[in-house]
């Protein structure tokens, strides 16, 4: 997919407006800024942004279409803004950043404020110490593995909470590897954006055993 080929699939599947796409565009230049100040994006990336990093991210929506806005949204390991700053770009509705780093997180507050993005809420600090809430959609990408993140945010879910994880070539591994202690409906989808990525597309999600 080519830089026009990725706004092309902004614009015409996923019916993103003018008003976002220049959102897109002007949150581009203020991660290549920053990128210059702490390490927020692979530099090989920033000719691909679109594709690398917005694709990327608004792909996982229309898997949530049915997700029902005022469940909130929460995003694991925000870091740079993917796909959290995307999501919230592009989804009229709460999303909670969760971002231990200092720095990212300062520049995740930054760069919401910018962008006229008031529905965002960022918690500054570990996973753990957020207290016990349900969301309708948890994401998390290259947050942790299968198996250690289920068990440190299940806590967040609910019977139709609906789990979006963008995963590389170890989805599939990943998914096979935790039928053990977890059960629920897990379904592997291809990355629009990378031939050996994947997203992991789960709903139902508990822990073995329990009613």
């Amino acid at each position: 997919m080519t830089e026009e080929e990725a706004q092309a699939w902004m614009r015409d599947e996923l019916l993103a407006s003018p008003e976002a796409m220049a959102q897109l565009d002007a949150l581009r230049a203020i991660v290549i800024e920053e990128s210059a100040r702490q390490n927020l994006i692979s530099a090989s990336t920033i000719d691909h942004f679109w594709t690398r990093h917005i694709v990327d991210s608004a792909q996982l929506l229309p898997f949530a279409a049915k997700a029902k806005p005022e469940r909130g949204w929460i995003d694991l390991g925000t870091g740079a803004g993917f796909p959290g700053l995307v999501i919230a770009i592009l989804r009229d509705a709460p999303i909670l950043f969760v971002e231990s780093r200092r720095k990212r997180s300062d520049f995740l507050h930054t760069t919401a404020e910018q962008l006229g993005l008031h529905h965002v809420k960022i918690h500054a600090g570990r996973l753990e110490t957020l207290p016990d809430d349900a969301f309708g959609v948890i994401s998390a990408r290259a947050f942790a593995p299968l198996h250690k993140l289920l068990p440190l945010a299940h806590r967040f879910s609910r019977k139709k909470t609906l789990w979006l994880l963008p995963k590389g070539r170890s989805a599939r591994e990943e998914v096979n590897g935790i039928f053990s202690t977890w059960q629920g409906v897990f379904h592997v989808k291809q990355s629009l954006t990378d031939p050996e990525a994947a997203i992991i597309v789960a709903s139902g999600v508990t822990k073995k055993g329990r009613a």
